[in-house]
């Protein structure tokens, strides 16, 4: 299964950066054996519209236009489920098993999804009600793949 993450922004060098490039290096190393490919982020470019309305719509459609035909999308927003390690962990190997060829993962901008990502989403998925930062939260999504593929592979990274 290929695994993309749409972001919108882009991730400036610095410790954020080399924090997600580590986690989605090992989710490459350790993913093979159970059936993931690497992990391709695509960043999209901010919106200059002047309205948040609008600036999402834009974003929205930018993010919506990369996305593969017959992908999972898992759009991450503060409204959205929240789910356990296991739990995610869980609902990646349910899409392996079942020949899923894409698993999206899209984060929005400083103003959030537009409607058009939220209504395509397979899951909306929450890190928790608090506002995180863009470089935060792809950092935290890259952690929670690697915590995935350990938890599948039996790896002792995760602890309960």
């Amino acid at each position: 299964m290929r695994t993309f993450i749409g972001a919108v922004g882009r991730l400036k060098h610095g410790p954020a950066q080399s924090l997600c490039a580590d986690y989605l290096k090992r989710v490459e190393l350790q993913g093979r054996a159970l059936g993931l490919r690497a992990t391709t982020v695509h960043e999209i470019p901010e919106s200059q519209k002047s309205t948040a309305a609008a600036r999402c719509a834009e974003e929205a459609e930018r993010m919506l236009s990369a996305v593969p035909a017959g992908a999972f999308v898992c759009a991450l927003d503060e409204r959205g489920t929240l789910l356990t390690s296991r739990d995610f962990a869980a609902r990646i190997a349910r899409l392996l098993d079942e020949g899923t060829g894409d698993l999206v993962l899209l984060i929005g901008g400083p103003d959030g999804h537009g409607p058009e990502v939220l209504a395509r989403a397979d899951l909306v998925l929450s890190f928790g009600p608090m506002t995180w930062p863009h470089m935060l939260a792809r950092a935290m999504l890259a952690e929670q793949l690697y915590r995935a593929v350990t938890i599948l592979a039996n790896h002792p990274y995760h602890r309960e």
